[in-house]
């Protein structure tokens, strides 16, 4: 006999200054605030729809939720956001999560999708919080450019050394 288990899963991603990139052509980028703005403003609707598609497949409704720092500081927006996700969670929608990089300044930004993903688990009490990556894990040094490179297989606390062995992004499409 098979049990199965029903889990809730808000999904956090990236992606919208790509797809809009993608969208209007591969313009040359300028990487000013005001360029990626708009990159995210016209990427983010392609996002959407694109993971509304996917889970159409499975019968499943998604919501868009676009958060900034300022609803992780600000109590009332922090609460206001753990409501909508709770009544999404609860109504079997699931919650698509960007950050919402049209409209926020580079200081108010959280800044990255996997520290993103950090707050909104702790903000929805998550029990399990996936990050998916196409790196197996973190190396002694970046295995494209060092032959001698290994994979370390625990990490058990971040140290500045941990840090600094993360490197910076792996090509123009990440941070």
């Amino acid at each position: 006999r098979r049990v199965l288990l029903r889990s809730e899963v808000v999904l956090v991603t990236s992606g919208a200054v790509l797809a809009g990139w993608e969208a209007l052509g591969f313009p040359p980028r300028d990487r000013t605030l005001a360029e990626k703005q708009l990159l995210a403003a016209v990427g983010q609707g392609r996002l959407m729809h694109t993971y509304a598609q996917l889970a159409d497949l499975y019968g499943l409704p998604v919501a868009q939720v676009l958060l900034t720092a300022d609803d992780f500081r600000d109590r009332t927006r922090y609460l206001n956001a753990r409501t909508t996700l709770d009544t999404c969670l609860a109504r079997g929608v699931m919650p698509v999560i960007n950050e919402n990089d049209a409209v926020a300044l580079e200081q108010l930004k959280v800044g990255d999708n996997d520290t993103l993903s950090a707050f909104v688990a702790n903000l929805v009490e998550a029990d399990l919080l996936v990050i998916l990556t196409d790196a197996p894990g973190l190396y002694t040094a970046d295995p494209r450019r060092d032959a001698g490179a290994t994979l370390i297989p625990v990490v058990e606390r971040v140290t500045p050394d941990v840090w600094a062995r993360a490197g910076g992004a792996g090509s123009h499409r990440g941070t």
